[in-house]
């Protein structure tokens, strides 16, 4: 069974940083893009950034420049170095990844969340 377990959610002030982690385990043939994605309550996730198995990313325009994607293919993991949190970035944030778990069949698993709080 593929799963997703995310780190290092927590409580900050405005312009203090943090760093998300996300380690797959379990049985699969490879990992495709794995990314981060928020999502406030009642409302459907929003892409934060991804980065796929070569190393390219792609960042929602409210995070370039402040956060960081970067992915450990050796380890399974995916990281996101948040800097200059602003008030705004408070959210839950989950982690995504397209796992190939046979030959043929991909599969889009997601973590249970971390909390980012950014107080003012």
């Amino acid at each position: 069974q593929v799963r997703l377990v995310e780190s290092g959610g927590g409580l900050v002030q405005a312009g203090g940083s943090l760093t998300l982690s996300c380690v797959a385990s379990g049985s699969f043939f490879s990992i495709n893009t794995m990314g981060w994605y928020h999502q406030a309550p009642g409302k459907q996730p929003e892409l934060v950034a991804t980065i796929t198995s070569t190393g390219t990313t792609n960042y929602a325009d409210s995070v370039k420049g402040r956060f960081t994607i970067s992915r450990d293919n050796t380890k399974n993991t995916v990281s996101l170095e948040m800097n200059s949190l602003k008030p705004e970035d408070t959210d839950v944030y989950y982690c995504y990844a397209g796992i190939r778990v046979t030959a043929r069949e991909l599969r889009g698993y997601w973590g249970s969340g971390t909390q980012v709080t950014v107080s003012s």
